[in-house]
């Protein structure tokens, strides 16, 4: 069964109604009719304080108001200018207005959907497709990519600048990354509209063979796969209010921001009676994909997700028993385009419980005939975001126990490259007769503004290690856990441990439990990878933030995005930067920037669809309750208590 919430505005961090992005987009024309063709890359709510969110129980008991701003990037194609705007949405006035020089706001949808028509109307583009064996023009599939600071010859990077890559199709849903053109590279400068260079090599054969995967594609369907239902008969244990749900204990604020995805904030748990604070906010920072081949028409591809192609405006609409399987809540995503239109994209949050194995068990098998056993469930909050060829699912969990987790996966096509017939890919797997799918990586860096029991807390780095023979440790056998604490940002670049099983504890030293330990949680990182291209590379500069598992910094309303806000063609900005502050630590708001993620080699099964890879983390309370918050979830009826 599916529902899909009404949205009630109702809480700090909800997003912009339609109403409210038409009002603070006018307020803006209203303000500045000197702008004759501005753009709107960003209409957002405004980030109110956070004392205003903590406050929030008070403010709904109080019935006041809850007072709302819009924040919008503005960009006018004119001037080719960058400005930044508050709307204060009680007197639609404009309250702050800033020109945000030398940088270039996100990639644009509007921008992204013209580069077909671009291509086929330039006579020289039409001339390299030919050279390069392509004729029939009505079916050209045209993909952006961001260039970064990567120098072009002849051209200016002060231009609003795309590079393009071509495929192939024989019809209109046809699997256009099956037939990539090879050794051809457009250059496009975006407010002209125009290719400004074309950057060739040898053509390459197309690749002969298709890349479908439709029903009608893929041939005989197996029929021994019986329905699997999954059915809650009185309803589901959760409620929805505009974007706030409630779920045993558990109360969070779901929404889609343009630029971050899917956000989940304000989360708190009812421990006894008294709401505690666990987590201010959470949010996909920036995500980074480059890809390791060298060859020139594939060195400068790399993209940052959220802010050179606005991740949240990706997301796609949920269909139950597809995307959610159960009993299904959905919420919309109101979106506005870059004319400050807005729109609403059905169905782009799914919540729903799914059941989860064992949560506890034992057997005492000297007097009992049967065991204490309970079974975990989970709560999910998900969306889906299709960036050009790939999906990236997000999986948040909420546990009886205490614990959250989230999970991305990752799906969709993999990128590919046409090489010569019989020749072997030096960084890249064949995965179809003449068709290389190039090596690369997915990094992640999720800000986790963590609030335990209140905002001034700490941050220690916990290994577990062996300790060597000794005094006290005449056998060998000692194993401590080592506290270190993270005090002051200029130590706050660190890496995952494996032999340690390193973790990091956030603790509020001011609140204890009843055992006298400052209360706290833990992240439990994702073991993976971290950037590696060369550290004097473009790209490092550009993306430092994922050259470290976990980056800590003092909590700063400004600092959201771990690349910085706009890093399309700028040179490297974010939280390298910010560090060197180097603001102490300790018993202070602090935030988390965890890089995770995975290095894909492509594998020949990937093709032409690749199943789920996954990545993610968890946090675990670790001495935030004072026993196991769990214990009073009842036993299942029927099979295994009666």
């Amino acid at each position: 069964m599916e529902m899909t919430v009404t949205q009630i505005s109702v809480h700090p961090y909800d997003p912009l109604s339609g109403e409210e992005m038409t009002r603070a987009v006018t307020a803006v024309r209203n303000a500045h009719p000197e702008l004759v063709d501005i753009r709107f890359p960003v209409v957002r709510t405004d980030l109110p304080d956070k004392q205003v969110v903590r406050d929030y129980d008070a403010t709904v008991a109080a019935g006041a108001e809850i007072l709302r701003s819009a924040f919008l990037v503005v960009y006018d194609r004119a001037s080719a200018q960058t400005y930044e705007a508050r709307v204060d949405l009680r007197t639609d006035s404009v309250v702050d207005w800033q020109h945000i020089p030398d940088v270039q706001p996100a990639i644009m949808i509007e921008e992204i959907m013209r580069l077909d028509d671009i291509v086929k109307n330039d006579p020289a583009s039409v001339e390299a497709l030919n050279r390069h064996g392509v004729s029939d023009l009505s079916l050209l599939q045209v993909d952006p990519w961001s260039t970064g600071t990567l120098p072009i010859d002849g051209v200016d990077l002060r231009r609003r600048i795309i590079r393009a890559s071509a495929y192939v199709r024989e019809f209109v849903e046809d699997n256009g990354y099956a037939r990539p053109v090879g050794n051809l590279v457009f250059v496009i400068d975006c407010n002209e509209s125009a290719v400004v260079a074309i950057q060739e090599e040898d053509p390459i054969p197309l690749p002969p063979t298709s890349g479908n995967y439709d029903v009608g594609s893929v041939g005989r369907l197996r029929d021994d796969l019986r329905p699997l239902e999954i059915v809650q008969p009185d309803g589901p244990s959760f409620s929805v209010v505009g974007n706030v749900i409630e779920w045993q204990r558990w109360r969070l604020h779901v929404h889609v921001d343009p630029v971050e995805g899917l956000v989940v904030s304000d989360v708190s748990y009812l421990d006894d009676g008294q709401r505690r604070s666990i987590l201010q906010r959470a949010s996909i920072s920036e995500m980074v994909v480059p890809y390791g081949d060298t060859s020139n028409d594939f060195y400068f591809r790399n993209v940052f997700d959220a802010g050179e192609y606005n991740l949240g405006k990706t997301v796609g609409p949920l269909t139950l028993g597809c995307d959610c399987l159960g009993e299904i809540r959905y919420l919309d995503a109101i979106l506005a385009d870059e004319s400050g239109s807005p729109h609403t994209v059905e169905n782009a949050i799914c919540m729903h419980e799914e059941d989860y194995g064992i949560l506890w068990k034992h057997w005492n098998f000297r007097y009992q005939d049967s065991a204490e056993v309970r079974r975990s469930r989970r709560f999910v909050v998900s969306s889906i975001h299709t960036i050009g060829n790939y999906e990236y699912g997000f999986f948040w969990y909420f546990y009886l126990d205490g614990t959250i987790q989230f999970e991305a996966k990752l799906t969709g096509i993999v990128q590919t490259r046409a090489i010569a017939p019989g020749a072997v890919p030096e960084f890249g797997t064949l995965v179809a007769p003449q068709l290389d799918a190039p090596n690369h990586q997915h990094l992640f860096n999720m800000r986790l503004d963590l609030e335990i029991d209140g905002p001034d807390n700490t941050v220690y780095e916990v290994d577990v290690i062996g300790q060597p023979l000794g005094p006290n440790n005449e056998h060998g056998n000692a194993i401590v856990a080592r506290k270190t604490a993270i005090v002051n940002e200029r130590a706050a670049r660190r890496s995952c441990d494996a032999a340690t099983a390193r973790t990091w504890k956030v603790v509020n030293p001011a609140v204890r439990n009843r055992l006298g330990e400052p209360v706290g949680y833990k992240l439990i990182p994702f073991v993976g990878p971290t950037l590696l291209a060369d550290e004097n590379s473009d790209l490092a500069r550009r993306a430092e933030f994922a050259r470290h598992h976990l980056w800590v910094t003092r909590y700063d309303a400004r600092e959201l995005h771990a690349a910085g806000d706009y890093p399309n063609q700028h040179p490297g900005d974010g939280i390298g930067r910010w560090v060197e502050a180097e603001r102490d630590l300790e018993n202070t708001d602090v935030v988390l920037w965890h890089t995770f993620g995975t290095s894909h080699v492509p594998r020949p099964e990937d093709w032409p669809i690749m199943p789920c890879e996954y990545v993610g983390f968890s946090l675990k309370p670790f001495g935030f309750f004072d026993r196991n918050p769990s214990l009073d979830v009842p036993p299942s009826p029927g099979h295994c208590h009666t």
